[in-house]
């Protein structure tokens, strides 16, 4: 069975792969072959005998930057790989990882470049058009988890990986028409009561359509308290 999306993981780390990803779901469908993870260590690729991927940037400054040459050999690796890959590289500079993103990239085979140190050469992003991707404003010490989250999101999306679909329609930044671009609206459970705090009369009626309203109302508040700018964002749509 072809898998329904491949990723090859470009890193100085390889032993941080699957990682998180080779448990629960997406774990289970990485061992049924629904999608498939190969990772190729950037030092195999350096030509001196130190194994150098790094090297001082120009213009001076603190830290080391990876070098295009080794890059470009461990690219043109993976990309016999996957010939028709979109290359991706994590960066805190990239556009943000939305919801609609990852719909857009679980229909393409995907080539992470995991960078360290200071990034990668700018030449390199611009020879192989890497789209950047950021999680957020904030720095990691490299790519690898970056690319760890944006699997995740990308493999929970895979047709077959959650047995049931609709548990994906009502989440946080679904595009739903209902609930499009929302958060999350709070989930309960057994017991009723817990801690002297009860479950929501409404949850408790059986009373799909008044849940269904209660629900949206959750989903509307917390959004604006927490996330106002998704609410204008659909505002302005």
């Amino acid at each position: 069975m072809k898998p329904l999306f491949s990723a090859v993981a470009l890193t100085l780390f390889p032993e941080m792969f699957p990682g998180p990803l080779g448990c629960s779901l997406a774990g289970r469908a990485l061992k049924e072959g629904l999608w498939s993870l190969e990772t190729m260590n950037i030092r195999d690729f350096a030509t001196d005998r130190h194994k150098t991927v790094d090297d001082s940037p120009y213009g001076g400054g603190a830290g080391m930057v990876m070098k295009p040459d080794v890059l470009d050999a461990a690219i043109e690796a993976a990309k016999t790989r996957l010939p028709e890959a979109k290359i991706i590289y994590p960066s805190p500079r990239g556009i943000p990882l939305a919801n609609s993103l990852v719909e857009q990239l679980k229909s393409m085979n995907l080539i992470i470049v995991c960078g360290r140190f200071e990034g990668v050469d700018e030449r390199i992003v611009e020879h192989h058009d890497m789209l950047e991707v950021s999680l957020g404003d904030f720095v990691l010490s490299g790519g690898e988890i970056a690319a760890l989250a944006m699997l995740d999101a990308i493999v929970r999306l895979l047709p077959g990986v959650i047995g049931n679909t609709e548990a994906t329609h009502e989440e946080s930044f679904a595009e739903t028409p209902e609930f499009s671009g929302l958060l999350e609206y709070p989930h309960y459970t057994r017991p009723p009561i817990w801690k002297g705090r009860p479950v929501p009369d409404v949850l408790l009626s059986g009373n799909h359509e008044q849940i269904r309203a209660w629900r949206l109302l959750q989903a509307e508040r917390v959004t604006a308290a927490r996330r106002p700018e998704l609410i204008k964002k659909e505002i302005r749509k």
